[in-house]
Formats: structure tokens, C-alpha cells, sequence
């Protein structure tokens, strides 16, 4: 059995994050001991390690719950879960797409400025005031 503090060290997840996932039905509710202290076992320990792998791959907590369910059921069909993982790569994708227009945009902005002027001429803090100095929406 673990503690929370134990389990925290095992899994690099704080101990409110550990909380509050039990309170969102991620992780099973652990057993308290007669002084009322959490211990887990090797179940919520793995369970654990998903949540965290999962989190750390960007899924939001109502994915993860549809995976536990799925993983909860091993008889099930693994469709949903590569859907899942199919829409979170989607996600990915577009979020890079939408950083390298940042990329972009920032590396013109910065290069409109030497940096050896003053503020009242510079292109950089001109052009964070007014949208209409950027080539391309990000």
C-alpha cells in the first residue's frame, strides 16, 4: 500500500492533483487508514500512471474518463479509443499549425525592430497595438 505522499513521488503527480482526480471519478476513492490517511494499492498506483501519461499526451479529463471506461471493460471494442486518440492528434495538429503562424508572425514583428531606437518608434510595440501590422491572422 501507498500513501499519497508516496504515490506523488512514484508518479511526479502532486498530491492536490491526486485529490482532485479522485474527486473527478478518475482514480478510485483510496482506502483511509484508522487515522483517516489515503492508502492505494498497485491498481491505483498503474491507474495512476495513465492519468498522468494521458494528461502529459494532452487528453482533457473527460477523454481519459472514456478511456478508463474502456479500459475498465477489456471486452469492449478499442474503437472509441482510437477515435479518441485520432481526434487528439487532430488537435495537435492544428495547434502546431496555429504556432507556426505565431512562429511566423513573431519573427517578422521582431525583426522590424533593431532595438536601438525609442519606444515611440518601435515596430514591435506598434505593432502589438494595432492587428493591422500583421501579415496573416494567428
Amino acid at each position: 500500500m501507498f500513501s499519497i505522499g508516496e504515490l506523488s513521488r512514484r508518479t511526479k503527480v502532486k498530491v492536490p492533483t491526486i485529490r482532485y482526480y479522485e474527486e473527478m471519478g478518475l482514480l478510485a476513492e483510496a482506502e483511509r487508514t484508522s487515522g483517516n490517511q489515503r492508502r492505494y494499492d498497485k491498481a491505483g498506483l498503474e491507474r495512476l500512471s495513465f492519468i498522468r501519461h494521458a494528461r502529459d499526451l494532452g487528453f482533457s479529463i473527460e477523454a481519459i474518463l472514456s478511456l478508463i471506461e474502456l479500459q475498465d471493460h477489456p471486452d469492449r471494442s478499442c474503437e472509441t479509443a482510437t477515435d479518441i486518440a485520432v481526434s487528439q492528434l487532430s488537435d495537435v495538429r492544428e495547434k502546431i499549425k496555429r504556432l507556426k503562424l505565431l512562429e511566423k508572425e513573431l519573427t517578422r514583428i521582431s525583426k522590424g525592430c533593431d532595438g536601438l531606437g525609442v519606444s515611440e518608434d518601435c515596430y514591435v510595440l506598434a505593432s502589438l497595438s494595432d492587428h493591422e501590422h500583421c501579415e496573416n491572422e494567428h
